[in-house]
């Protein structure tokens, strides 16, 4: 085959997915639709002059077309693993972890039922034996919704549902290829009707091996790329290496699922890339992936599509019973999981509410690509496989295929304005109109300054000003004046917006490196989370996610655990020290939201609602400043480090920023640029790096200034820093409940407890005490002990406690104070303990 002529094919290609995009938006159609009807074009056009008496002109490149050397490996090993890679290189992967229980059961429970649902319909309506029905079925079972994806985005669905499907699209080609290798076997094996429990039962471990795989091959290339993080494209060559050596080494070596491997790998890096990573490098990396998987996603969909008129060569009357079989049983098994097992999932309140109008359209939106194809391909290309099976796999697979996307693809715009979902809510129509009155707001700004800058006419100015200023205004009067919006909308409209320009407001410290890279994900997370509160639960969930930006979360007491029972400081260390850094992030970012409700918040909502969201403002700053005094009191002097750390990072910020103005300017010349380039560099290197925190010895510290042991010497100090055990509750949780044995007195480190005991209510804040009444009385507890703030909690043993309290007097002072607060006689308490 003639290297020009194929060359020209394969550029030729390029210009049709070129073309392909916009002509999609000109229609109005799913883009990979309108690739799949090209390639079909295309391929039937090649056929039709190779076998026409009309020219032979076009002969050389027909052959040249159906030439192409087009396998299921190509598919499989060439575009597949950039395809998965990007995918998880683009996801968010902690707003997924929040609606991980809906996305595995689409990912993966709903393609074992569409499997069984068409196999078994299958070998009922056909003579196929039982296991090539379920390949079938396997085959089949895997989605494409990037057509539902993109249209939700651009009606605005909520963001959680878009990120549900994305996450089923990635894991569901995994579930699905995975389940196709086991059923392969099979077929080529000749067992006709195999145990599904013993078939099912080798799934965990093609996945786990895929895994171990992919996560020790990202670890390796994690570490490498930190060797070269001066260099930015040796990184991002480590990075297009790793999802195909994954692959290849997990479907080779290991011989387990190399689909699983490069997701386990892409979420690796996911996770650790922007941590060890320049930030400039790792967005960089993003973007060439980003373009990798456009290529790869559009050739992998039109070269699939020229197979397709070849896929159905042979077909007959009776194949379209048996397609029709098929489609019925996956709409059939799909339908089952959305409106059966979804609703169930929301009752027992691990899932998410998805409306019944958005699972109308996931259910209609669920188009099958070229994955699909490739799988059937490889089955069609198998010298194990009977020939009917091959015959009937490529018709049915390709025959489905067809009917998602040239009718469900099509249909899918008309069925979502039928649902109304292309419909604003009232709340929405508010929000876009606040979104032109602050918008405006800016742009008044910008534009005043420009003409100050340039010294425009006078007059000019003035006329324009006067043409904006009062389209500015009925901008803001139609924000103030939305008569359909109650007063509780207009709270969640402003919420959403300061949750907007909180995230604006950390993008532009991360761009400036006022907050780390580490930092950055973490914070950006908090933000989403205040968001899609606001818009779910109002103030209520503005609220909510507030408190958990700043509570302890489960790894805590997962740490805490390991450095108690195995002595495993490390994870308890990282995550104090991500902690400190994360609430002065927070407290960096807060500072500068009053403006915002100030200037922008209060022209279009009113005082209340400013006033309200200053209020909701301060206790979001009061719930970081206590837990920030929490750490700072337990691990004295940590935090001025990290202060200085930021510090020195805005130094270099300002530094770099002056040495650029000289050489736009003219004052410096390129090489002297670039040597002091290099040396803030490396300074800017070691600034990045964050002091070290030692746990161990902080806790002698913490007890020295408590008042309660003011009167106690060293050596006694250091045996209770020994004794004490620290326990950290977030907001809201118990304590200490009622009616349990009694262990322990609990001192306050840091946050607040509210104490309730026979209808009584005490607040109790840092350097107090509460489970010691009790203990003195040898009665069982009557108190219930609940946290209001953040709260770290020093707790001491009961034999330990007594032996205090006969040596300090303070404590004893304490004790007394808090009996007669109750009601109580401190002599009869303190009885036992005195000498």
């Amino acid at each position: 085959m003639d290297i020009v002529i194929v060359s020209a094919v394969i550029a030729s290609l390029f210009l049709v997915i070129g073309a392909a995009e916009p002509l999609a938006a000109r229609l109005r159609l799913p883009f990979t639709v309108i690739l799949a009807v090209l390639g079909i074009l295309i391929g039937s056009g090649a056929i039709f002059f190779l076998r026409t008496d009309l020219t032979d002109a076009l002969n050389p490149v027909a052959e040249a077309i159906l030439g192409l050397p087009i396998s299921s490996n190509v598919f499989l090993y060439v575009f597949l693993p950039t395809l998965l890679f990007q995918a998880t290189l683009g996801m968010n992967l902690r707003r997924m972890l929040d609606d991980w229980v809906p996305i595995m059961v689409l990912a993966v429970v709903a393609v074992v039922v569409a499997t069984l649902s068409v196999g078994y319909a299958l070998s009922w309506a056909s003579t196929l034996p039982l296991v090539a029905c379920l390949l079938i079925g396997a085959i089949v079972s895997t989605t494409d919704p990037s057509a539902v994806v993109s249209i939700f985005r651009s009606i605005s669905a909520p963001r959680r549902l878009s990120r549900i499907i994305e996450g089923e699209s990635l894991l569901n080609d995994a579930a699905a290829i995975a389940l196709f290798g086991l059923f392969m076997g099979f077929v080529m094996m000749g067992v006709p009707d195999p145990r599904l429990g013993e078939a099912l039962g080798q799934f965990p471990i093609l996945i786990a091996g895929g895994a171990l795989t992919g996560w020790l091959a990202a670890r390796v290339a994690v570490w490498i790329m930190a060797l070269f993080r001066a260099h930015e494209l040796a990184m991002i060559s480590v990075s297009v290496a790793l999802p195909y050596l994954a692959y290849i080494g997990s479907e080779q070596v290991v011989g387990a699922s190399g689909v699983i491997a490069v997701v386990a790998a892409g979420l690796t890096l996911n996770l650790t890339g922007p941590g060890r990573l320049p930030p400039q490098a790792w967005a960089n990396l993003g973007e060439v992936w980003d373009l990798l998987a456009h290529w790869a996603g559009a050739l992998i969909f039109i070269l699939a599509a020229l197979l397709i008129p070849r896929l159905l060569e042979g077909v007959r009357l009776s194949d379209f019973v048996l397609l029709g079989v098929v489609i019925l049983a996956a709409l059939a098994a799909r339908a089952v999981v959305l409106f059966g097992l979804l609703p169930l999932l929301t009752l027992m309140r691990v899932s998410p509410h998805v409306e019944r109008p958005y699972r109308t359209a996931i259910l209609w939106g669920g188009l099958r690509g070229a994955v699909t194809l490739a799988l059937a391909l490889a089955v069609t290309e198998s010298i194990w496989v009977p020939g009917e099976v091959k015959r009937l796999v490529g018709i049915l697979a390709t025959g489905f295929t067809l009917f998602t996307l040239l009718v469900q693809g099509t249909t899918l715009r008309a069925v979502i304005g039928w649902l109304g979902l292309d419909q604003l809510s009232p709340i929405d129509e508010a929000m876009s109109r606040q979104v032109i009155a602050v918008s405006l707001q800016t742009v008044r700004e910008d534009v005043a300054r420009t003409t100050e800058d340039y010294a425009l006419t006078h007059d000019v100015v003035r006329a324009e000003a006067k043409a904006f200023g009062e389209r500015l205004e009925q901008a803001v009067k139609a924000a103030e004046d939305s008569d359909d919006i109650l007063d509780r909308d207009r709270i969640t409209l402003g919420l959403i917006a300061l949750a907007g320009f909180e995230r604006y407001t950390i993008l532009a410290r991360v761009r400036e490196r006022t907050i780390s890279a580490r930092m950055a994900e973490q914070t950006l997370l908090d933000a989403d989370r205040l968001i899609e509160g606001a818009r779910a639960g109002g103030r209520n969930g503005y609220q909510r996610a507030a408190r958990r930006s700043v509570a302890y979360g489960p790894g805590f007491r997962v740490a805490g655990l390991l450095r108690r029972r195995f002595g495993l400081s490390g994870p308890l260390v990282r995550m104090t020290a991500d902690r400190f850094e994360l609430l002065l992030s927070q407290r960096l970012t807060l500072r500068d939201l009053d403006a915002f409700i100030e200037g922008r918040i209060r022209r279009i909502h009113g005082r209340r609602v400013a006033d309200l969201l200053l209020e909701l403002l301060a206790r979001r700053i009061e719930m970081v400043e206590t837990a920030l005094d929490g750490l700072r009191l337990q691990y004295p002097g940590y935090a001025e480090e990290l202060e200085r750390r930021f510090i020195r990072r805005t130094a270099l910020r300002l530094e770099e920023r002056e040495y650029a103005a000289m050489r736009e300017d003219g004052l410096i010349g390129a090489e002297v640029f670039t040597t002091l380039m290099q040396d803030l560099a490396t300074r800017r290197a070691q600034a990045e790096h964050r002091p070290p925190l030692d746990i161990a010895v902080q806790r002698l510290e913490l007890i020295r200034q408590f008042p309660l042991f003011s009167d106690l010497d060293d050596k006694t100090l250091r045996q209770l820093s020994r004794a004490l055990k620290t326990r950290y509750v977030n907001a809201g949780n118990i304590a200490l409940h009622k009616n349990r044995p009694v262990r322990s007195v609990y001192f306050i480190a840091s946050g607040a407890v509210e104490v309730e005991s026979a209808g009584q209510t005490w607040r109790l804040g840092r350097g107090e005490m509460f489970g010691q009444i009790a203990i003195l009385m040898k009665k069982a507890r009557r108190a219930e002990a609940r946290a209001i703030a953040p709260t770290t909690l020093l707790v001491l043993d009961v034999a330990r406690f007594r032996a205090l309290l006969n040596r300090s007097a303070a404590l004893r002072d304490a004790v007394r104070a808090s009996a007669e607060k109750r009601g109580l006689d401190p002599n009869q308490i303190l009885a036992p303990a005195d000498p």
